[in-house]
């Protein structure tokens, strides 16, 4: 069972192979790095915990305003050709972070950061939407987010072994070893497959009705509204990362040796799991299925974990571990329900333009989620998870007719046939 399981975490084809490579490469670094990032800004920058959070905001508020206008570049330049370039450029600002001497210098390279990674993220997703037939979308980005959980778990264990050192100067040379993985991750990049875009014959009147008829993905309020409700849905991450944590801390006898463990598990899941939780979705239909399952996990996790306030013991700890084990089955499923309705419903000549769009609810979803979830659970308690639930349980709702919205939109122009998709090379 276990051989098998670990045998269907290699993909078959020799494409998504060489991205699950380049994915563990570009985690790889960036887990080394953000593992020690708290020790470098504070006590190699010298920055207070205060300037550091106030510049994870700002980064966040930066990477909301420019996700629209960067997907729209993509497409101008072209996917691979946006996502080789901010490769090259997120190198080359991590060989800049020893130049940093202070919040100002801080905030701008905070900035800078956030605009490059937006713009990468939407050339390498919309490259991977177009790269693909429709069948092997949704599966390959699995294999992609299972290799990226392998890469963070490599970085994390190399900032282990620099911190364990206790240097100074072992800290420093983790955004230079950064930035030289990070070179290699660009090459790699550079030399994947170029998209080869066949635009079908049609009379230049239709062509115009077409783009009038679709417009750009702002224009599409369906796609808007799904990105919005799959950003709730996404913020499974909230309870993961902060609000269970805290809870476990300060509402529960838990030991908090169990954060470890809660956190080791969700790696082993999430590498393990990614692939056999994303199979089978292909469809609309299918997507919605996946999120409306990360749903149910969602909620079933702000049940078990409302209840531990009042546990004790051993029946604290397997609660609160069930918890975590849930609301990570919510991040795999709703993780595939996502990558189909995005594949599914972008339209194939502006995907960098719905790629921008699409991380516009996420990133929002990391902008309220925090504070909101935070007080219902810590202040309110039970009351507080249940309207929790309740938020995910509305957008879940909503996400179906948003959805649909979104295909009738792009049913307003040509319908694209299989032979209308972009040729992917033979692989």
């Amino acid at each position: 069972m276990i051989l098998r399981l670990l045998r269907g975490l290699v993909p078959e084809d020799r494409l998504t192979r060489r991205l699950a490579i380049q994915s563990i490469i570009s985690a790889f670094g960036d887990g080394a790095f953000l593992t020690g990032s708290a020790f470098y800004f504070t006590q190699l920058v010298g920055l207070s915990a205060q300037h550091v959070g106030l510049g994870l905001s700002v980064a966040a508020a930066v990477q909301f305003l420019v996700s629209v206008p960067t997907g729209r570049w993509v497409d101008r330049v072209g996917a691979k050709h946006a996502w080789v370039g901010m490769a090259a450029a997120q190198a080359a600002l991590y060989f800049l972070w020893p130049a940093i001497n202070g919040f100002v210098t801080f905030l701008l390279m905070m900035a800078a950061m956030s605009v490059v990674e937006s713009t990468m993220r939407a050339g390498r997703n919309a490259y991977q939407i177009a790269i693909f037939p429709r069948e092997q979308r949704v599966a390959s980005q699995a294999f992609m987010r299972a290799a990226r959980n392998v890469g963070y778990t490599l970085g994390a264990l190399l900032a282990g072994m620099a911190l364990a050192l206790d240097s100074d100067t072992a800290m420093e040379l983790v955004p230079i070893l950064t930035g030289a993985l990070l070179v290699g991750n660009t090459v790699w990049v550079w030399r994947l497959p170029p998209l080869v875009v066949d635009v079908p014959e049609q009379p230049l009147e239709k062509a115009l009705e077409s783009a009038g008829q679709k417009g750009s993905a702002l224009r599409n309020r369906g796609f808007l509204l799904m990105s919005i409700f799959n950003g709730v849905l996404s913020t499974h991450g909230v309870l993961l990362n902060t609000v269970i944590p805290l809870w476990l801390v300060e509402e529960t006898d838990a030991p908090r040796v169990l954060l470890a463990w809660l956190f080791g598990t969700n790696t082993v899941m999430a590498v393990l799991l990614q692939v056999a939780a994303a199979r089978g979705v292909t469809t609309v239909q299918q997507s919605l299925h996946a999120q409306y399952r990360g749903a149910a996990c969602f909620v079933l996790s702000c049940g078990i974990v409302l209840v531990t306030h009042d546990t004790t013991g051993w029946i604290t700890i397997v609660l609160v571990w069930l918890g975590h084990v849930t609301v990570t089955g919510s991040e795999l499923f709703q993780s595939a329900g996502m990558w189909g309705l995005v594949a599914e419903l972008s339209d194939p000549e502006r995907l960098g333009d719905y790629q921008g769009v699409s991380s516009l609810g996420y990133t929002l979803g990391d902008v309220w989620a925090p504070a909101l979830y935070t007080f219902l659970a810590m202040t309110l308690g039970a009351p507080g998870w249940i309207i929790i639930a309740l938020i995910v349980v509305a957008a879940a709702v909503a996400i179906g007719p948003a959805s649909r919205a979104a295909e009738r939109h792009l049913a307003g122009g040509p319908v694209v046939t299989e032979a209308d998709e972009v040729p992917h090379p033979a692989h």
